[in-house]
């Protein structure tokens, strides 16, 4: 059975730094409060005109570029994201148009800031399966245009960045290396802990007055128990991860955590033991980009020459769904 090695990495942030001292100028909040509370100095957001699937395109272009391949040898796109440039279709056509593909699979992957993980184990059974051979897998956000920047959305508002990130499959037949396996799972109970009600599809209309008033089309959480079930589900998943592979925190060479919230994944840390060179973080210069975050800090760990070939390399999420998810890549 061929396993799944990465071949090539890229990533995109918009050119526009917002920095949490131009977020004072539309909300009450000051720069020591959302470093305390986040971890977050600045975050990239896009200017009119850009979209998800540009953004996209342009950090596959460098993933396709660092495997050394053409982009006709593609066998398919797997693309996460919660912020579609259209309501449909999905931005992976649109990415797949740019890339001037034609005829390949273009699957979006709705699982939130467990997009990434997610994609990656849809990309690994169809490699693994014989299926394809060479899969582009995408994590792409634009929030900028969907969040509440004012003092009444100033909670989520300060968390949320731009940007995209990519990473190109391939399969292959050498055992020593690739994605060992990948874990994957759900809670509905706690869907509304973290959502965006409107406009749905369950809304008679779609969209009114009164929910743009009451601002049902941004963003909503609690923070609180978020917080609480990340830090209980993300070190638990990393520990399923290794069990099923007999290894123990001791054998991570680097852990690329979701990138929501400093405090939690230093929380995370702690609680597998591990050092701070063990683990990336950038949310301090881009934020939450949500699907985008692994793949960007992925991309980054690959050009400071983080991974070396052999290194174990975890990656984790967690999400709204509530979804969350682990994988385990010998490099």
């Amino acid at each position: 059975m061929p396993r799944t090695a990465f071949a090539g990495t890229g990533f995109y942030v918009p050119d526009r730094v917002v920095k949490n001292d131009e977020l004072t100028q539309y909300m009450d909040t000051s720069d020591e409060w959302i470093i305390e509370r986040t971890g977050i100095q600045e975050r990239r957001w896009v200017t009119d005109g850009m979209t998800s699937a540009e953004m996209a395109c342009r950090a596959s272009k460098m993933a396709i570029s660092a495997a050394g391949i053409e982009p006709g040898e593609i066998d398919a796109i797997v693309l996460g994201t919660l912020s579609p440039d259209v309501f449909f279709p999905g931005t992976g056509v649109f990415l797949q148009r740019d890339l001037g593909l034609e005829g390949i699979p273009a699957l979006d992957v709705r699982a939130q800031c467990s997009g990434f993980v997610y994609g990656l184990s849809v990309a690994d059974a169809w490699i693994k399966s014989g299926q394809y051979r060479t899969i582009l897998l995408v994590g792409v956000e634009i929030h900028s245009t969907g969040i509440d920047v004012s003092t009444r959305g100033r909670d989520l508002a300060v968390l949320f960045g731009d940007g995209a990130g990519a990473a190109v499959l391939t399969a292959t037949d050498e055992q020593d290396r690739g994605v060992l396996s990948t874990h994957i799972h759900a809670d509905g109970n706690h869907a509304e802990m973290l959502w965006t009600e409107a406009a749905g599809s369950k809304n008679h209309p779609r969209i009114s007055a009164e929910d743009i008033a009451a601002g049902r089309h941004y963003p909503r959480m609690e923070g609180r128990e978020v917080f609480k079930h990340a830090v209980k589900r993300m070190p638990e998943v990393v520990m399923e991860a290794l069990e099923a592979n007999d290894l123990t925190t001791n054998d991570i060479d680097l852990l690329i955590p979701h990138q929501a919230n400093l405090r939690i994944s230093q929380m995370v840390q702690r609680r597998l033991g591990l050092e701070d060179d063990q683990v990336v973080n950038n949310i301090q210069r881009y934020g939450n980009t949500t699907a985008a975050t692994i793949p960007i800090a992925l991309a980054e760990a690959v050009r400071d020459e983080r991974l070396e070939r052999g290194d174990l390399l975890c990656l984790v999420a967690f999400g709204s769904g509530l979804t969350w998810g682990s994988a385990l890549v010998r490099w």
